[in-house]
């Protein structure tokens, strides 16, 4: 069986030749200057993917959920109250993390589909007139829902109540494929994965720390160790790491910087739209629907389906690997069986994408879901040729 079909779970994502090659280097010494050479670029560039302004760029051999347990451990002390909503199943995981580390969590609960309530998040905040939330916790796009929260009003929301509390993001599957703005956004923490929009194999946490952030440090008291941001920005000032570093992965995060650069942050930004919107044009085409309510929601870089009544979405992810070797994302938490999840970020190009929109459809009509073949993959096809854009060359 083949293994060259493109991936459509909303991360990893499809890995570039040029990265694959860029993380395969001969041992090096991480203490020399040539390790310096690979990872003071890396760090350049990703400051310039977040919109950096101030602050530090910490990368750590992780991964995103090691990201959002650095956030908390090195900014919160046990009894910390933050405030978070709940709306799918990533911002519910890291509710739970902040729970079992022994924080006080005042939950918004919100149904699955929609996004980040500003409205609530105000209101509690300016209720809040002792200051007794230390943070806000935002996943800016939540994988489980395929939905976008507003970030910058999340900002605004903290603005409007006077409130000091730091903003901590979830960005993983968001950052270097939909814009970000650490700056402008006020966003004091912002968690990344290389697994993403970086096209990278799993195993680096990249966050983006500001200046308060970094004070709060100074004052935080939760255990950290592995995490400590301390210990990295030490060992920073000299060019390494505070233990071994994860050298090829170094390697292709630089190399994925200079690819996105290459093709223009604001190219890749417009690309990934012009596919989440082929996407949603075929979704719509076979009678569906996104799982996200309404369209300022809808996310960029996966598509959760809602599957016909009396059908199950995992079924169809099931089969789409069985029969025809293609991997999609199945509904996770509380729209297990009711979605299926169409991934469309990293390195994706028109033809790759109606590639699984095409695979999609037969499993639906394998499993007798009522969808003609062909009418959503034209409706997609009809989109795309009318706003074709140049060649991608990083998927060449």
């Amino acid at each position: 069986m083949s293994s060259q079909n493109p991936v459509f779970i909303p991360g990893p994502t499809n890995i570039p030749e040029a990265i694959r090659k860029a993380c395969d280097i001969a041992t090096l010494d991480h203490r020399s200057p040539k390790f310096a050479n690979l990872f003071k670029p890396a760090i350049a560039g990703v400051r310039r993917v977040l919109s950096m302004d101030a602050g530090e760029v910490i990368v750590l051999p992780s991964t995103g959920t090691g990201g959002w347990e650095a956030a908390l451990s090195n900014t919160l002390s046990s009894g910390d109250k933050v405030l978070a909503a709940r709306f799918g199943m990533f911002s519910h995981r890291w509710i739970d993390m902040c729970q079992r580390l022994g924080l006080q969590v005042d939950i918004l609960e919100t149904p699955w589909g929609e996004g980040a309530p500003l409205a609530r998040i105000e209101a509690a905040l300016r209720a809040d007139e002792s200051h007794e939330i230390k943070a806000v916790l935002a996943t800016h796009n939540e994988t489980a829902t395929g939905v976008r929260s507003d970030i910058a009003g999340i900002r605004r929301a903290l603005d409007a109540a006077g409130h000091p509390a730091l903003l901590l993001v979830d960005g993983v599957s968001s950052i270097g494929s939909m814009p970000f703005d650490m700056a402008g956004w006020g966003v004091d923490i912002a968690v990344a994965g290389s697994q993403k929009g970086f096209m990278l194999p799993a195993g680096l946490a990249i966050l983006g720390v500001s200046p308060k952030a970094i004070a709060a440090m100074e004052t935080a008291t939760l255990p950290r160790c592995f995490f400590d941001f301390r210990d990295m920005l030490r060992s920073y000032a000299a060019g390494g790491y505070p233990y071994t570093p994860a050298v090829g992965l170094i390697a292709g995060l630089a190399q994925s910087i200079e690819m996105l650069e290459e093709e223009g942050l604001e190219a890749v930004y417009s690309r990934h739209h012009r596919l989440a919107e082929a996407t949603r044009r075929a979704v719509a085409g076979w009678g569906l629907r996104p799982c996200a309510v309404s369209p300022e929601l809808y996310s960029d870089t996966v598509t959760a389906v809602v599957v016909p009544e009396g059908c199950n979405g995992t079924e169809l992810v099931q089969l789409a690997a069985q029969k025809y070797d293609m991997a999609f994302g199945v509904g996770l938490g509380e729209v297990a069986g009711k979605v299926f999840r169409i991934g469309h970020l990293g390195m994706l190009s028109d033809a790759m994408l109606l590639s699984g929109l095409a695979v999609a459809e037969m499993c639906m009509a394998d499993l007798g879901w009522g969808i003609k073949l062909g009418s959503g993959v034209a409706e997609a096809q009809d989109y795309l040729r009318a706003s074709a854009t140049q060649p991608l060359a990083a998927a060449a």
